[in-house]
């Protein structure tokens, strides 16, 4: 039984972005001013990213309370009322908020993340943690291991989908020496930040699984490929490797026998396409990050042309449960195709944004309504990307489908690694699909001429239809382009670019229309196609749209009507913003 009160402050990347350190100050400081006997711990991110800080207060006989946007003044709050006194502050508690966002969830690859102090091998070994190594090490041989993946119907989470088992089963069999392995944790799209809450949360869960791969593939050395925008979870992962290494479960002779494994960390400079498994490599190498041809795939020929397995950040912190759990175990949740459970970045028009991990076969719908509380300010559900620039927009109608790889690929969508953007009634899917198409347009390295010529003509011609310029032949010729596109690239990042705007033809066509025909944007977002006017009878001639007005577009003598000038507006809805009658109009 825990000896006494514990107090958990999450110290993610959101939770300190809301300002979680200042939060785990004030509570340090109270504890001590009152004497407290109290332990303050950091842990990673819970989930519920969009009500942080978090703080958790967990009592000795094991009743545990959970308290949301925590500032300063509401921590000295709960140390003088709930610490001191045994009051809890009902109107500060997310109890039931907790309930309402974790009901439908089941914590595979999270199980740790906000429960543990990430920084804090002992904490990690509290939970299990290098037991299932030690069961590998002492009990299972490399192809048992292998076997229980197989078994668990693990997919790789980091987009394509291929069976973990079946990649460790090809590399084993490899012949050359010495054989690698890669951590992929270069998460680059828009919207997505699972691999970065993992490692943040609970560094050693990767590490344990990176060791049970090398074990089954025959690896003695591996990479950690983590993009350099993540300067917290390399800290934390960096720390992770000195704790394990000074423990023994890294280095030469882990537990005692004749296995070694060492691992490295490389930062990435931010390419977007280093997320495909093969420029991963080459950046590894020195060399420019580009694609290479396959086959040869790197499980035959990959780093410095030697055997390599890359798996993903999420897909090495599922493996450690499924060994110590068993395939069976992992295999019980999600449907016959895709197994187990699935993380998501949750973002965009929802309620409670965050991470999240649910099991696959679970409907869309039950994701947006009732894991992320549906749409705020009584708004209506648009559509849902998913799978980043990769991915693709569906619809409202299709809110039913199960999230499962084939399920979500009849959409024209993919899973990807977990990236969920939800919009409502207030997004152009126009500008949606210029949005993703320019971003994989800046990161295409520019290796084959489908992708790096194809994807800008295909961004020109929707740009062309934001700002009301295109014919309405174009929408036929965009449509061209991209299956073009699609069907020329080398690799995963110019196959897929096109899917934002193949899926948005398809399910939002009329929206693309309205832009062409009528020159006007339904959702009132494309600014060229924008007009602001002024409703005389509402307006009652404060002068506040005037003074906003950055072109002195706006006229009209003071408590008289005003009006706008449409050659002097420059569409940058100060006026809109400042009327406080709601006298300017948008059209």
């Amino acid at each position: 039984m825990q000896e006494k009160t514990v107090v958990k402050v999450g110290l993610s990347t959101c939770g300190i972005a809301a300002g979680g350190r200042k939060t785990y100050a004030a509570l340090e400081k109270e504890i001590a001013k009152h004497g407290l006997d109290v332990e303050l711990r950091q842990t990673g991110c819970i989930g519920m990213c969009y009500i942080e800080p978090l703080v958790e207060v967990h009592l000795p006989a094991g009743e545990t309370f959970y308290y949301g946007a925590v500032t300063e003044e509401k921590a000295a709050l709960i140390v003088e009322e709930h610490l001191l006194k045994n009051e809890p502050q009902d109107g500060l508690l997310i109890s039931r908020e907790k309930e309402n966002v974790f009901s439908k969830q089941v914590r595979v690859a999270l199980r740790n993340c906000g429960d543990i102090d990430p920084e804090s091998i002992a904490d990690y070994r509290r939970k299990g943690g290098y037991e299932a190594l030690r069961k590998a090490l002492r009990e299972m041989s490399p192809e048992k291991v292998i076997e229980q993946l197989l078994a668990s119907g693990l997919r790789g989470r980091g987009g394509a989908g291929f069976l973990t088992g079946l990649k460790w089963r090809f590399t084993r069999a490899a012949k050359g020496q010495p054989k690698y392995l890669v951590c992929n944790a270069d998460e680059g799209d828009p919207g997505a930040f699972m691999d970065r809450s993992i490692i943040e949360g609970d560094p050693h869960a990767v590490l344990e699984g990176m060791l049970l791969a090398a074990y089954a593939i025959g690896a003695s050395a591996g990479y950690v490929y983590v993009r350099a925008e993540y300067p917290l979870a390399i800290m934390r992962l960096e720390k992770a490797i000195q704790a394990a290494l000074q423990a023994g479960y890294l280095g030469e002779n882990i537990l005692g026998t004749e296995f070694s494994f060492i691992v490295k960390i490389k930062k990435g400079a931010g390419a977007f396409v280093c997320g495909e498994e093969t420029a991963l490599l080459a950046s590894l190498e020195g060399e420019r990050g580009m694609p290479r041809l396959k086959p040869p795939f790197p499980a035959e020929q990959g780093l410095w042309k030697k055997p390599t397995c890359i798996n993903n950040v999420e897909t090495f912190a599922n493996v450690p449960w499924i060994i110590l759990n068993g395939g069976d175990k992992f295999k019980a949740y999600g449907t016959e195709m895709s197994s187990g459970t699935k993380v998501f970045a949750l973002a965009g028009k929802i309620i409670r944004g965050g991470l999240i991990e649910v099991p696959m076969g679970i409907t869309l719908r039950e994701i947006v309504y009732e894991v992320g509380g549906g749409i705020p300010a009584g708004k209506k559900f648009k559509g849902i990307q998913l799978g980043g620039p990769s991915g693709g927009c569906v619809p409202e109608s299709l809110l039913d489908t199960p999230v499962d790889y084939e399920s979500i690929v009849k959409t024209g969508a993919i899973v990807g690694s977990g990236g969920m953007i939800v919009m409502d009634e207030t997004t152009c899917m126009v500008d949606i699909a210029r949005f993703f198409l320019n971003f994989a347009q800046n990161e295409s390295c520019g290796k084959c001429a489908h992708c790096r010529i194809g994807t800008k003509r295909m961004l020109e011609i929707l740009v062309r239809i934001t700002e009301g310029k295109a014919a309405p032949e174009e929408l036929d010729l965009l449509q061209e382009l991209a299956l073009e596109v699609k069907e020329g690239s080398l690799c995963g990042l110019g196959q897929t670019a096109p899917n934002p705007v193949l899926t948005t033809l398809k399910y939002f066509r009329e929206e693309y229309e309205t832009h062409l025909r009528e020159r006007k944007c339904p959702a009132k977002v494309c600014r060229e196609l924008l007009a602001y006017t002024i409703d005389a009878a509402a307006c009652i001639g404060c002068g506040l749209c005037s003074r906003r007005c950055p072109t002195a577009a706006i006229s009209g003598e003071k408590k008289e009507a005003h009006t706008i000038s449409q050659e002097l507006c420059v569409r940058c809805g100060n006026c809109f913003d400042a009327c406080k009658f709601n006298a300017v109009l948008v059209d």
